[in-house]
């Protein structure tokens, strides 16, 4: 595939950060192309890259402990509706999120002092007022929860993905739905390979997730983990019964803090209820590791401590079917997502520590940033 003459920019990827860059470029009125293919139909049979936005349920919340996190949350949010308006596509529900555990063992506590302090409007529920509030959760003495009513909820990847795509290409962004097979930086420019071809570009930012290092062919220092979530298929009285329950992040010891999503319709036409978190961490090594834990689809073992946890937490559920869904992420050393430059012509936008989702559209662009040059002082180690 040729484009006769080059292309100013390129983005690599047409995931969450990927899809969000093309936009802010496209509107910036900078020339770009966004390459990256399809989900795929069958996981099981396909051999090519794999994303980790193929899922219609991830926390959406204005809170982090951590100023960057929550200043990506907080400036995210405050542009879904702007996005949904460009693109035509809704992908967000404001149903809240609760996040919740016992003071005397955890640190769930300085969820509210945060939030005070950086103007983050929370309701707080104790003990018996939590079960009040909240009935189908499971309440022991000592526990509280901290309510973020307003700019929380959920969103789902897959549609958010969709509307960056489609508000890019109104935009003037060109859509490339190929993978990229690999790059070659010149003096002049960067030759990206793709299955039918190749897509000269000016400059180059990657944001291939946990493709990126094989895709650069070298190590950029993070570690890629399989992830497993697992899905329950409610009936409609379940879904009446737990109507209007929030997104919930349970504040506990490492290895158990699940994160739970409410029932949400599945493009199957089904309501599943979504439970993640894993007890362990389980590392892809490379591109072969990858593949074979996408086609494997996900840990049943890690589904078995999950449904665990959800049937400790949730009163009575009462599921019709239970699914196992692998995804992955990225990890880096000190906590911030690497963006920048690689060189003069190629930056990378990723290592995002299973934060990503809701807070993409302002890592993509930050992204964008670095792609023209300007690289921002939040992200200094």
């Amino acid at each position: 595939m040729g484009t006769g003459k080059a292309i100013k920019l390129a983005v690599i990827g047409r995931g969450l950060i990927g899809s969000a860059a093309a936009r802010h470029l496209s509107k910036a009125g900078h020339d770009v192309a966004l390459i990256g293919p399809d989900e795929p139909a069958d996981f099981s049979r396909h051999n090519g890259v794999f994303g980790s936005h193929y899922d219609e349920g991830r926390v959406a919340r204005s809170f982090d402990a951590d100023p960057f996190w929550r200043q990506m949350n907080r400036a995210s949010i405050a542009r879904y509706g702007e996005i949904s308006a460009e693109s035509g596509v809704d992908f967000y529900r404001e149903v809240g999120a609760l996040h919740y555990g016992d003071r005397e063992t955890t640190n769930v506590a300085t969820v509210g002092e945060v939030c005070s302090e950086n103007g983050i409007f929370c309701e707080v529920y104790k003990g018996a007022g939590l079960e009040e509030r909240f009935p189908y959760l499971r309440i022991t003495a000592g526990m509280e929860g901290y309510f973020e009513p307003r700019n929380a909820g959920h969103i789902s990847p897959r549609r958010l993905v969709r509307a960056q795509t489609i508000a890019a290409e109104r935009a003037g962004a060109r859509i490339i739905g190929e993978a990229a097979l690999g790059i070659s930086e010149s003096s002049s420019g960067v030759s990206i390979r793709t299955s039918s071809g190749s897509v000269e570009a000016e400059r180059v930012l990657v944001a291939a997730g946990g493709h990126t290092e094989a895709l650069l062919g070298q190590s950029l220092g993070f570690t890629v983990f399989g992830r497993t979530a697992a899905l329950f298929r409610l009936d409609e009285q379940e879904v009446r019964r737990l109507a209007g329950m929030p997104s919930i992040r349970c504040v506990g010891a490492k290895g158990n803090k699940p994160y739970i999503l409410p029932p949400i319709p599945y493009p199957d036409g089904q309501t599943w209820l979504k439970i993640g978190s894993d007890p362990a961490d389980f590392i892809l090594e490379g591109e072969a590791d990858i593949k074979d834990w996408y086609r494997s689809g996900g840990s049943n073992h890690v589904a078995d401590v999950l449904q665990e946890r959800l049937l400790d937490r949730i009163v009575d559920l009462k599921f019709e079917e239970r699914r196992v869904v692998p995804c992955m992420t990225a990890f880096g050393k000190t906590g911030l997502p690497s963006i920048g430059p690689l060189s003069a012509r190629v930056a990378v936008a990723l290592c995002c520590y299973g934060k990503s989702a809701k807070c993409s559209d302002e890592l993509g662009r930050l992204g964008a940033m670095a792609l023209l040059g300007d690289v921002r002082a939040e992200l200094a180690p």
